[in-house]
């Protein structure tokens, strides 16, 4: 049985080592426990620091380590589906390398796929300690927000952190869509999913690469990837503003033969004009923000482009011993 862990970085050269040391204690216990192997698959996400270094180095010592380096940054999504084809194991995990994704609850990940009854365990956090409040209520509304707009349903404070079964990861490997949000991805295709409750752990090393415009811009994708619901909005808001508009006209005419006075009121209708117009952009916007997903999507272009692997880094060295 082999377990594969996929762990997308972008400029975590602080953490990896850490990171590969809790991993290597738990997969050591699994090994006796459950009779596991394990293969560590780090994808370097076009990062700055020394990433692909401490990748190389640590799959020198052990051959386990396995890596993927992007030739640029194409985002944690592009990395966690890197890593999802890369990935030869029975089952195959999806955590971050800075431990707020605790490996130690692999173990008991694993005994709830093992019955048979689930093809993925996943994790979600029951407290946002040591995050900014506003960040946190923000958080809290897109959940609210999108479940409310998607069929698709996102636990509040799901994490990307899962152990997903060989078919699982097959069907979502099937959605190659250059648009992609894993939460929403991961639970559209289904399968009967056991959820592990966490309190939340901080950083081990490093600094976060989230910020609130990036966050906001996920938030986004995953809105619109998983909802029309914003287009309904768009088009309801038109008829509504018509109609209002339709009344509106009805009584300035109304107004004008009875009072004889038309020119009276003009900065009240200045600011519906403005209103009216700062909507149809508004409505505009959305349109287009789908439209940009379409033409992105008609591109067909590659989710990544890999500049180097440890197999590559491997044959490199052979060729040059020969």
């Amino acid at each position: 049985m082999l377990i594969s862990l996929i762990v997308p970085c972008y400029n975590e050269e602080e953490a990896m080592p850490l990171f590969y040391q809790e991993a290597a204690r738990v997969a050591a216990q699994m090994e006796k426990s459950h009779g596991a192997e394990f293969e560590i698959i780090f994808v370097d996400d076009g990062s700055k620091d020394g990433t692909l270094r401490v990748a190389r180095e640590l799959h020198d010592a052990d051959p386990r380590v396995r890596y993927v380096s992007f030739s640029r940054n194409f985002g944690k999504e592009a990395g966690i589906y890197a890593g999802l084809k890369a990935a030869k194991g029975d089952y195959v995990a999806t955590l971050d390398a800075d431990l707020q994704d605790p490996p130690a609850l692999l173990p008991d990940m694993l005994d709830a796929l093992l019955t048979g009854d689930y093809d993925c365990a996943a994790t979600r956090r029951t407290t946002r300690e040591g995050e900014p409040p506003v960040r946190s209520w923000f958080a809290r509304l897109f959940y609210r927000i999108i479940n409310k707009m998607s069929d698709t349903e996102i636990v509040d404070g799901a994490r990307d952190f899962r152990l997903m079964s060989r078919r699982m990861v097959d069907a979502v490997l099937e959605m190659s869509e250059y648009n992609r949000f894993s939460k929403g991805i991961f639970s559209w295709v289904g399968f009967k999913t056991k959820w592990f409750a966490y309190q939340n752990v901080e950083r081990v090393a490093g600094q976060t690469k989230w910020n609130f415009w990036s966050l906001f811009k996920y938030s986004i994708e995953g809105i619109v990837g998983f909802s029309t619901q914003p287009l309904v909005m768009a088009a309801l808001a038109g008829v509504i503003f018509c109609l209002a508009a339709f009344v509106g006209i009805i009584f300035v005419v109304a107004r004008a033969l009875i009072f004889g006075d038309p020119t009276a009121g003009w900065p009240s209708m200045v600011c519906i004009m403005l209103l009216c117009s700062g909507v149809q952009l508004f409505c505009l916007g959305i349109v287009g923000e789908y439209l940009a997903k379409t033409y992105l999507e008609v591109k067909h272009r590659p989710i990544y482009i890999a500049r180097e692997t440890e197999q590559d880094r491997d044959e490199r060295r052979q060729a040059k011993q020969k």
